[in-house]
């Protein structure tokens, strides 16, 4: 498994570690927002509370340059018993789910609650790192994107080419902020403040590959118990990011979570796009060369 990036390991030589990430297992998210307050807190991360959105317990609303950890509260109405699932299968095959110790401590009473602790996802391919134009975007020798306050300019180039809106800017400033994976704590061998902070193990720090493989076996072991929508969620390096540094395992379609079901790296296109503007333009001068000299013969 492929875990190279465009400058890591490359960059650094003897210096690179081994790529690094999160692993959210959103199946045992009980939406404590203890990762929410641990980051804010080690981060020292100005408030950011909107107010409930009348949808659900949810007062962050999304990540943003004062939001680096969101935990996400979707409710779903589903059937109780066999009084309101006609499917007896279906029944039977969460009752077992649950009879085998895999309930997903979000379930019961005829609700399922889907929670999920989003954050920057640290692409492989990240496009706002090739789009900063002085350099404070950086991948760290841990395969991480960071961002150096100190260099930003706020010229927001960034933002737009983040495919998962992660990127804000703060209005005092102008400049970006998001999740740095506690860069600092790394380098002194230790855990990022959210996911030592997870009550449940449901965000889940280490080496990317060794998450990886540790995921694909939680991923069977859930669809096995019954949970057929579940799925890996960032975890394929073909995919338009060429994977994440920052994966999850969902119950149900990324979209249902708010999240782009199929993203792209912004620049992926832009070589063709340049090529196809180059080929118009040779086109245009040959059109207007023959005009010129047609012009000029009579």
């Amino acid at each position: 498994m492929s875990l190279q990036t465009v400058s890591w390991p490359s960059t650094y030589g003897e210096r690179a570690r081994p790529r690094v990430g999160f692993f959210t297992d959103t199946s045992v998210c009980i939406g404590c927002k203890a990762c929410e307050v641990a980051c804010k807190e080690w981060n020292q991360i100005p408030m950011s509370i909107q107010g409930f959105t009348g949808h659900s317990y949810d007062n962050t609303v999304a990540l943003g340059a004062d939001t680096w950890r969101h935990v996400a509260f979707v409710e779903q109405r589903v059937a109780a018993d066999a009084r309101e699932e006609p499917d007896l299968v279906a029944v039977a095959s969460r009752d077992g789910a649950i009879d085998a110790g895999l309930q997903t401590y979000q379930e019961g009473d005829g609700i399922r609650w889907l929670m999920a602790s989003d954050v920057c996802k640290h692409c492989t391919h990240a496009a706002c790192l090739e789009v900063c134009p002085t350099g404070a975007l950086f991948r760290t020798e841990y395969g991480t994107v960071v961002v150096q306050e100190d260099v930003c300019n706020g010229c927001g180039y960034c933002v737009p080419a983040c495919p998962f809106g992660v990127l804000d800017q703060r209005r005092e400033d102008g400049r970006v902020w998001k999740c740095t994976l506690c860069y600092d704590r790394l380098k002194d061998d230790q855990e990022p403040a959210c996911a030592q902070a997870c009550p449940t193990n449901s965000i889940q720090f280490g080496e990317l590959g060794e998450l990886r493989t540790r995921a694909e076996h939680r991923l069977a072991e859930l669809q096995q118990a019954g949970q057929e929508r579940a799925q890996l969620y960032l975890a394929d390096e073909e995919d338009g990011i060429g994977g994440a540094g920052a994966f999850f395992l969902l119950l149900d379609d990324p979209e249902v979570y708010g999240l782009p079901p199929d993203p792209v790296d912004t620049r992926r296109d832009l070589g063709e796009i340049w090529r196809a503007a180059g080929l118009a333009a040779l086109g245009l001068a040959a059109v207007l060369a023959g005009a010129a000299l047609g012009g000029r013969g009579d």
